[in-house]
């Protein structure tokens, strides 16, 4: 590793509101922004619960002529990026040592399902004429190097729930190693269609507390359920630590470790023992040079799922030991939902956030301690300016990555 490596710029595109100010105040005013799916009609499904954005309108970030080229998932994506650059007062320049790296578990299923529809009620001349280049993997990322004119390294990942957070790693990395000066980075989800959401209720993935939505997803609380199914994106520059003090870019924190693993155990249940998540965040440490010790809070995945919450808390006792009863974990999931591939990213720019502004935010509808989850969770907002923060994802398939963020001294 050569450079250093901080995040100037966070652009979030979230059901709790856009952008910096939005997210953050919504947050800290313990919002929730889950209610009855509203999308689609969902009588007879066993989880109707969704965070949708309500009110979002694409043309104030790109031309009709995009608008008509991208779906859902790829305009999350663009007005993410936008959001990003417009924050860190970044300048691509020619695009050529600039990267765009995106996480995305389900990408333009969604979509496709629509035009699917659409195909059997009128055949094939209905369906909209771009649907191949609109809904494939890459699409998100290609077509923010498209409206940005960025020329690098172009990477997309379908690794699930963790997505967004592999995605940051990758650019994390490939800054460090210097092989791009900057990066935008961070994942994006339009999961909201009835199909998608419906899979996800059949596995029993989804909270069924479809009478009180505001109180679905409670993450490592006793009385969880399942997670809620959101939507959206969060995309965050990354550059290396002396371009950003030469150009005098507001700076977040700092990118120090990255750790990647896998359960190898199952399709949707983690591995009981949380061994091999506790060994992304190992790794992650290894990687920033630290110690558990000087770790002084956790951003948790905290899908508010029975199996999978249970399996990070004792990932996490894995690596503080008794220490995890002290420090800190907070979960966000309450709040704003999952959003599957655009999670990890969320958590990456809240956990930033907590890091610049000195407060850790209360794990809303956590009210019950559950004995398998014996943690330090944030019953209130916490005035403290912490100095490292692990942030941790999970994902269907065994996907376990972590970030080390800290403050820039």
């Amino acid at each position: 590793m050569t450079h250093r490596v901080v995040v100037t710029g966070i652009g979030p595109v979230t059901p709790l509101g856009t952008g910096v100010r939005e997210l953050w105040d919504a947050v800290l005013a313990e919002r929730v922004a889950v209610g009855n799916v509203t999308r689609f009609p969902s009588d007879g499904y066993a989880s109707r619960n969704a965070a949708e954005i309500a009110r979002f309108d694409p043309s104030a970030y790109m031309e009709r002529k995009r608008m008509r080229w991208t779906d859902r998932f790829s305009q999350f994506a663009i007005a993410a990026s936008r959001l990003a650059i417009e924050d860190a007062r970044f300048a691509i320049g020619d695009g050529a040592d600039v990267g765009v790296y995106i996480g995305s578990a389900l990408g333009g299923l969604a979509y496709a399902e629509e035009q699917h529809e659409r195909f059997r009620a009128h055949g094939l001349e209905a369906v909209h004429p771009l649907l191949a280049i609109s809904v494939f993997g890459g699409a998100a990322t290609c077509n923010v190097a498209i409206e940005l004119g960025i020329h690098g390294p172009n990477v997309a990942n379908g690794n699930s729930c963790a997505s967004g957070t592999v995605a940051i790693g990758d650019a994390f990395r490939a800054i460090a190693r210097g092989e791009v000066r900057a990066a935008l980075a961070g994942g994006c989800e339009a999961p909201l269609s009835p199909l998608v959401f419906g899979a996800f209720s059949i596995i029993g993935a989804m909270s069924r507390r479809n009478d009180a939505p505001a109180r679905a997803s409670r993450p490592f609380d006793r009385e969880r359920d399942g997670f809620v199914m959101g939507e959206g994106a969060a995309m965050l520059v990354l550059e290396r630590f002396e371009d950003a003090i030469d150009r005098g870019a507001p700076i977040y924190g700092e990118i120090t470790g990255y750790g990647l693993t896998n359960d190898a155990h199952h399709m949707s249940s983690p591995h009981p023992h949380g061994d091999h998540n506790a060994a992304a965040m190992r790794s992650a440490l290894d990687e920033a040079r630290l110690v558990p010790d000087e770790v002084e809070a956790v951003n948790a995945h905290g899908s508010a799922t029975p199996l999978g919450d249970r399996g990070e808390a004792l990932a996490l006792r894995a690596v503080f030991g008794e220490r995890v009863e002290r420090v800190p974990v907070t979960a966000t999931k309450g709040q704003h939902g999952h959003a599957l591939g655009a999670t990890g990213a969320w958590e990456a720019a809240l956990a930033l956030l907590a890091l610049a502004r000195g407060v850790i935010p209360r794990t809303v509808n956590w009210e019950r301690r559950d004995p398998d989850c014996d943690l330090a969770v944030t019953a209130q907002a916490l005035a403290i300016a912490p100095r490292i923060i692990i942030s941790n994802s999970a994902g269907f398939g065994g996907i376990n990555a972590a970030l080390v963020l800290r403050q820039v001294a």
